[in-house]
């Protein structure tokens, strides 16, 4: 099927809305997400159904860049567990971007609809992620957004493949990567240190779904109340720095050595020693016959209902992270590197390298971008471990002086 529109660059060969129209029956907004609304559309000729996303240009620079690059890293890829580019159009208004309809469940879902579930249900799960993100990663593409809910049955179908959607966050790896993006819960240590770094932070991810399928818990979560999400990201991101996860029991009790060594590998917190996924495909709890065929089901689904039945997690996840995207993730001396939460809101720089000393611009890049409701938290950290001590009515200050 001819693309619409593909033209990305400067040249304005604009596809007109009624382009569109004539084209597909585009019904109601199914789903709504950060960057676009989600619509099932029926071709007019063939009455096949996708999904279309369509996404406001007037939303901003980052809903632009957001549906560019989701169509340059599409255009790049074939793959039976990815979800498929169909057609593109781009108007004045709108870009609009037609995918294959995925019509099956959430793994989530289809695993408490089981009667059975086993170590090998999970690894055959694992296996079709790892084949797709290998793929991936031998175009030098990394998805950065790997997560429960960005994976879905095909169909509804008893042996029905899965494919990964959502990749408005994925990148060419030209060289490793500065920016820190992804959701809190599946973040690589790399990226919550803010290191640079490169493909490994899927694998990361994938360690995390795996830990997740076997005993239906998080490696890391923090309990916290609805509205305390700082010292939630905060503890959260120590645990993740560390690796401080355990096979705890009884979650884990029944579950194989061999699928605690394949977590252990994908969750190494050194990203030059983790597992490729590659590599992983190889392992035997994939590709060999490690994988148990013992009923799990009623210890994992107990835990799945209790952690995200009530959508707790992934609205906390979705809704602080707007789909995932870090805006930065704070550095400075000391212990603020490794203890400051995600700070969202309205930013101020903290110029913390140079003690605040009431410079305007800071050469060094070690800046901490910190809300102003946020002060007195920041302030509490520094004193924890920084040699910055004493500096309230300076920050203050400076935040009434650049604000």
């Amino acid at each position: 099927m001819p693309f619409g529109c593909v033209t990305l660059g400067d040249k304005k060969d604009y596809n007109q809305p009624s382009e569109v129209t004539d084209r597909y029956d585009l019904g109601q907004v199914i789903k709504t997400e950060e960057f676009c609304e989600i619509f099932r559309a029926k071709e007019k000729t063939t009455g096949k159904l996708y999904t279309c996303k369509k996404f406001l240009k007037r939303d901003g620079r980052k809903v632009r860049k957001a549906a560019k690059n989701e169509i340059i890293i599409l255009k790049m890829v074939k793959h039976p567990n990815i979800l498929q580019l169909v057609d593109v159009y781009i108007t004045r208004k709108e870009y609009f971007i037609f995918l294959e309809l995925a019509t099956g469940r959430e793994v989530f879902d289809w695993i408490l609809d089981q009667g059975y579930y086993s170590e090998k249900d999970t690894s055959n799960v694992i296996r079709q992620v790892l084949e797709a993100v290998a793929y991936l990663h031998s175009l030098k593409i990394v998805h950065r957004n790997l997560k429960l809910e960005n994976l879905v049955y095909y169909n509804r179908l008893k042996n029905s493949k899965i494919v990964i959607s959502d990749f408005h966050l994925a990148k060419l790896e030209n060289g490793l990567i500065k920016e820190p993006c992804g959701t809190p819960e599946y973040l690589a240590p790399e990226v919550v240190g803010r290191q640079r770094y490169g493909r490994p932070v899927d694998c990361w991810a994938i360690g995390v779904i795996m830990y997740i399928l076997l005993s239906g818990n998080p490696p890391f979560y923090e309990e916290a109340d609805e509205d305390d999400y700082e010292n939630h990201d905060k503890n959260l991101f120590r645990k993740i720095l560390a690796g401080d996860y355990e096979f705890d029991p009884p979650y884990w009790d029944d579950i194989s050595q061999a699928a605690k060594e394949l977590v252990t590998r994908l969750m190494e917190v050194e990203q030059d020693q983790r597992i490729t996924a590659e590599e992983a495909i190889s392992h035997e709890w994939i590709s060999g016959n490690a994988a148990s065929d013992k009923n799990i089901k009623d210890g994992v689904c107990a835990q799945i209902e209790k952690n995200f039945a009530r959508a707790k997690w992934k609205v906390g996840v979705d809704g602080r992270l707007r789909m995932g995207c870090l805006e930065r993730i704070p550095s400075a001396p000391g212990r603020l590197c490794r203890t400051a939460p995600l700070l969202k809101g309205r930013t101020v720089e903290l110029l913390l390298h140079n003690k605040l000393n009431g410079n305007s611009s800071c050469s060094c890049k070690s800046c901490v971008y910190v809300p102003e409701q946020h002060l007195a938290s920041v302030y509490s950290l520094l004193n924890e471990g920084s040699e910055v001590t004493n500096r309230k009515n300076q920050i203050l200050f400076w935040v009434n002086q650049h604000h």
